[in-house]
This record gives structure tokens, sequence and C-alpha cells, in this order.
């Protein structure tokens, strides 16, 4: 099958060029012949709210990828449809997280149904914003506009989806384990390299970090945890937030000496890092559709706590891959955290996930797009 996968490609960062990558990879293996058309500008430097758009990690996974694309430039999505027209694809598969790009893809998308027999599908990592305005629901009816097949990696997008578009021809899909990631550090090694001791107790949020992550609900569960046992909390990853809001919050409950930022995004090769150190991943989200985090975490058999928001419930198996809490519940998610460390759950859980993360792989993926087209 020829396919054209649109998207966010490095050398652009994030979950959404890792997830094209993997799957680049996996329809290359199974004999697709596929080129992916990229962005040249994702975000106009007024709406970004990080440091940088480029990966600028010494690791690297280079794919052969065209980066024509700018979200906000016409022209330009004339040029894409114009290349996948000398290309007569099978099947285009839009990576959809926002309504932002929805003019893109819906220029693209009308083309190529007025011009080609190509087939148009979208994976769905949201259907509206975490954070929405006024415009999304405009935007979103646009761009899902003229899409023949839709892939959702939870129920929650999936509800989302059937809100705007009842009659969407769907399958559903959760979001693939990120297996990426090298496995190079043990905790030792990690823990000396973070200044932490062996035998600390250390809890890991990673990730950009925006308000519907809940970091603050996390910091306030720290005062209510360092009463029953002492832990180190890593915070790894770039804020979208506003900074000074975290550290007033750090001072105000007195747990500096327990809580540590890394206020970057985190280049590939110190993923393995930060995992490594940790003995869970915490996810105090707000709100939810699905979470890469969780995926990568399983990667590396952590258990994570997690909020019962959005699709995270679907992938958390209560008491065997870790705990799942109300959401902007501090105390509870504190009980949860000392339950963790005053059992064995430790020494379990890596075992029941190495196990159960093999229900979450790129090839369930390839195999329900397959599906839509018969292969």
């Amino acid at each position: 099958m020829k396919i054209v996968m649109v998207g966010t490609a490095y050398p652009m960062r994030g979950g959404i060029a890792h997830y094209i990558a993997q799957l680049y990879k996996k329809f290359v293996q199974r004999g697709h012949d596929v080129k992916i058309i990229s962005f040249k500008r994702q975000y106009p430097s007024i709406f970004f709210p990080g440091k940088t758009q480029q990966d600028l990690s010494q690791e690297v996974e280079v794919l052969p990828s065209e980066p024509i694309l700018d979200s906000v430039g016409p022209w330009s999505w004339l040029r894409a449809f114009w290349r996948i027209y000398r290309f007569q694809p099978d099947l285009i598969v839009f990576k959809y997280w926002m309504p932002f790009f929805a003019p893109c893809y819906a220029a693209i998308s009308f083309l190529a149904r007025l011009f080609t027999k190509t087939k148009i599908l979208y994976i769905c990592d949201n259907i509206v914003p975490h954070e929405s305005n006024p415009l999304d629901k405009f935007l979103t009816r646009l761009g899902l506009w003229n899409v023949h097949y839709f892939i959702v990696m939870s129920k929650t997008v999936l509800k989302s989806l059937l809100a705007f578009k009842p009659n969407a021809n769907f399958r559903e899909a959760p979001h693939p384990v990120y297996d990426n990631f090298k496995i190079n550090y043990d905790q030792k090694t990690a823990r000396q390299e973070l200044v932490l001791k062996t035998e600390d107790r250390v809890l890991l949020f990673f990730g950009y970090v925006r308000q519907y992550k809940g970091l603050h609900i996390l910091l306030q569960a720290m005062p209510h945890i360092l009463k029953k046992m002492k832990v180190k909390l890593l915070v790894a990853g770039e804020f979208y937030d506003d900074r000074k809001k975290y550290t007033d919050l750090i001072d105000e409950l007195g747990v500096n000496d327990s809580v540590f930022l890394f206020d970057d995004y985190i280049p590939n090769e110190k993923v393995g890092m930060f995992y490594a150190a940790a003995d869970v991943v915490v996810l105090p989200y707000i709100s939810a559709t699905q979470s890469g985090i969780i995926q990568i975490a399983y990667h590396y058999d952590k258990p994570v706590i997690t909020t019962n928001v959005g699709g995270l419930p679907e992938v958390t198996e209560e008491g065997k891959t870790g705990y799942i809490v109300p959401a902007e519940d501090s105390e509870t998610l504190a009980a949860a955290v000392a339950k963790f460390f005053s059992g064995d759950d430790k020494e379990k859980f890596p075992k029941f996930i190495a196990e159960y993360k093999k229900r979450f792989s790129w090839d369930r993926l390839v195999d329900e797009i397959e599906g839509f087209l018969g292969n």
C-alpha cells in the first residue's frame, strides 16, 4: 500500500514526532511504500510557549521526510497536495491533535478527495484541545469534514469524535508503547548523575508542565507525603505554564529540599536517566485523553500513579501497574504514594508491567489501520 503521513517529524521535537517516526518504521517494516510530509513551521512564534520547536537531542532518529508545510501558509498546503497528487497514495494518514491545524489539514483533504481516489484517515490524539477557545468548535468541524476513517486511542476521544461526527467510521487502538527510547541507565548510575541517594524514594513527573497536567496538585500532596516518609520528586520537562507560580507554591509549602526542577525539554539520550532513577511515575492530571507519558513509563517497566480522567484508567491496571486516584485530590494522591512505598508493590508491579505492555504494540495499531482498506 502507498501511504503518505502528514504530521510533525524530526527535526521538530515532541511526542507527535516520536509517534510519527515509530509508525513510519512499522509501516515500512510491513512492506508499505511510505512518505512523510512534515512541517517547516508548526506554530508562529507568538503562539508557541516553549524555547524552541526543534529537537536539539544529540541522539536523534533521522527519517526521510519533506518539511514543506507551514501551518499558516496556504501556498505550502498546495505544495503538499501536489506532492500527494504525484505520488497517488492509497491512504493519507494525518496525525490530528488540535484544531489549530484544521485549516491546513482540511485544505489538503479537500483537494485529495476532489482530484484523487485516495482515502483519508485521522489518528486523533484529541478532538478538542485541553485548553480550548471559542474558535475550536468551528475549526474542529472544518478539520473533520472530509475524513473517511478515524483511529481513536481512548473512549474519551471517541466520545468527543462522535459528538462532532456521529457517523464517523472509527476503530479503537490504544497509544502504543514508546519503545524507541534507549535503556541506557541503571538506577544506581541515574541517581548518581541526578545527585540522589541509592536508598531514596523517587517520584517522577515527566513532560511539558501545563495547567491541565496538575503539577500543582502533586506539589500540594508533598507535605502530606513527607509527614509519613521522605521522598524526592523530580519534575522533568519544559514549563509551558508560568514557572513562578510553581516555584512560589514550592516555597509556600516548604518542600524545596524534596523537589527538583529540570525546566527543559528532555533530550532523547536523557529520558532513560529520569525513568531509571524513578520508582514510580506520577500523572496528577486534571484532564486527559490518553498519555504518551504512561507508555514511556511502561517501556521502562515503571508503575504509574494516575488520576481517573480521560483514557488514563483504560491503560492502568489498579493494583498491578499502578494506582488510580481522583483528580484534584492531593490527600488521596499522597495516600497512594505512601501505599506504594509501604508494601512490596515497588518490586511486584514491574514484573506485571513487562507482560501487560505487550498489548500496546505498534503492530496492533497498524492492524487497525490496514483493516479499513481490507489489507
